[in-house]
């Protein structure tokens, strides 16, 4: 009995730990939202889900449909960078005149041996000063690279209401707008380095199976605890005298 209830309860946390883990393996953006017009720090979160090889390489695509504007990448120790900027076809207007150019894709390269280690994760962060205006969304189409030459494609369109794909594609929600004359409004502006980041959320995810698994090992010992008494008051006890 004592087997078959351990047993259980591995099966239970093994599921429960394979339930939780794609969730936090997915390449993604951090933040996942911010208020359209604004400028912020966007990092790439890009994790290795294999456990025999580093990432060497990331490359993202940006939106050129709908560009973000200023963008600048902050240097990486053990990567380097290359930029490619496209000319936009009509230029966008902005306050301080047209822009005609923008970032069109960011490739990292890992250094001679270098890379992201199983088990391990990589951020990759760019400067945006301008987020699209006319968009409700922008999708970052990903190619990361192992060492041993595996290619994975991060790169399946995420539609609301359908089930989540294997590989979904990066995305930042745009909200809202910056609010230029949120004074005058009797507004408060929209501070982008206060928005929730996707760490506080997969941490408390992952404190929550932490806590079920703690419980359900909790209650098996409590069972265990349970038997062996009722075992050894059923040894000690004798049986009564007829009179």
């Amino acid at each position: 009995m004592r087997l078959r209830l351990l047993a259980a309860t591995a099966t239970c946390v093994a599921t429960l730990l394979a339930s939780a883990a794609p969730a936090w393996a997915h390449v993604t953006t951090d933040p996942d939202a911010a208020p359209k017009g604004g400028e912020l720090t966007l990092r790439f979160r890009v994790p290795n889900e294999v456990t025999n090889t580093n990432v060497v390489k990331v490359d993202i695509a940006l939106p050129t449909d709908h560009p973000l504007l200023g963008v600048a990448v902050e240097p990486i120790a053990g990567w380097t960078s290359t930029v490619t900027e496209v000319q936009l076809n009509p230029p966008v207007q902005t306050d301080d005149g047209p822009v005609t150019q923008a970032v069109g894709e960011i490739v990292w390269n890992a250094t001679t041996g270098g890379g992201t280690a199983p088990g391990q994760f990589q951020e990759f962060p760019v400067l945006v000063q301008r987020l699209p205006t006319d968009t409700d969304q922008s999708v970052f189409k990903t190619v990361q690279t192992y060492g041993d030459g595996t290619v994975v494609r991060w790169i399946d369109p995420v539609v609301a209401g359908q089930a989540a794909p294997e590989h979904p594609t990066p995305i930042l929600k745009l909200t809202g707008s910056v609010d230029t004359n949120s004074s005058a409004a009797g507004g408060s502006t929209v501070d982008v380095t206060k928005l929730a980041k996707k760490s506080s959320v997969s941490t408390a995810s992952a404190l929550g199976v932490i806590g079920i698994v703690v419980g359900a090992l909790g209650l098996v010992v409590a069972v265990l605890a349970l038997r062996r008494r009722t075992g050894a008051d059923a040894g000690t006890s004798k049986p009564s005298s007829t009179p």
